[in-house]
């Protein structure tokens, strides 16, 4: 498998851890309370026995003072073994912006280092023109023309990481299932969900009943074009925490764990 699609697994199963959300509550009132919020996860590779620690992640949740905007930071650094397993490192430094007021993406930025590889993005969301514009640039090269993708989006939509937030908002049951328009790269994908069990597991916060989520991003025409599965486990409280997440793909199994939760006043 390719490098950027091993890195497109990792930081989507990473980005959907964070968030947290009491249920029953919807739009900006649901949203401010997220602001202050951060989270730690750690990224492990399993094959032919052997468990590795690849990735180390942390988000924070950031309200824009006078102003119903939330930025969310994402930060995801590949650990040493990642290279000498792989050959492959990587970093990225990811921020989307909120409009909380109608609960959608406004604008997504991206610093993402792969190797000697470096690319800055800027995704624009229009929802009066209903398109997406994004521009990529190589900052290490400034005769390099930009690249460019635009789409045309419809409401409600999401970046990577705007769709955790709204799965969260939902009242989960096992059973229920729903579909989300998300963007990346300046692309529009269809992502259904589905809740598919209630289930006990043990996390830094202790063992908990969780709901076992699996948004379908793999296949012909989704997020990633790659066989795989993917499962996200949230608690089964007020509070919907992803402790958990889980890829299974050709290479091995990628399992993705919480280890802190704090909270800013």
């Amino acid at each position: 498998m390719k490098c950027a699609i091993f890195r497109t697994i990792i930081l989507t199963a990473i980005l959907t851890g964070a968030t947290l959300v009491h249920p029953g509550q919807t739009g900006g009132m649901q949203g401010q309370m997220f602001a202050g919020e951060s989270l730690t996860y750690e990224g492990r590779v399993s094959k032919l026995k052997v468990s590795i620690s690849v990735a180390e992640l942390a988000f924070a949740a950031v309200a824009k003072p006078d102003s119903d905007e939330l930025v969310l930071k994402t930060l995801a650094v590949s650990k040493g073994t990642l290279l000498k397993m792989f050959r492959y490192s990587f970093l990225q430094q990811y921020e989307s912006t909120i409009d909380l007021a109608n609960f959608r993406i406004l604008k997504t930025t991206k610093h993402d280092v792969q190797k000697e590889r470096i690319r800055d993005s800027e995704a624009l969301f229009d929802y009066g023109e209903k398109r997406v514009r994004y521009v990529e640039t190589d900052p290490t090269d400034r005769n390099r023309p930009p690249r460019r993708i635009a789409s045309e989006i419809s409401e409600p939509l999401y970046d990577m990481v705007s769709s955790i937030y709204y799965v969260r908002t939902q009242q989960l049951a096992v059973g229920k299932s729903f579909d989300l328009t998300v963007s990346d790269s300046g692309l529009v994908f269809k992502v259904p969900v589905v809740v598919t069990a209630r289930e006990q597991q043990k996390s830094t916060l202790g063992n908990l009943w969780c709901f076992r989520v699996e948004p379908q991003i793999f296949g012909t025409n989704r997020l990633i074009e790659q066989r795989g599965k993917m499962v996200i486990w949230m608690t089964d409280d007020a509070r919907r925490i992803p402790v958990r997440a889980q890829i299974n793909t050709s290479f091995g199994k990628i399992d993705i764990k919480l280890k802190s939760v704090t909270k800013q006043s």
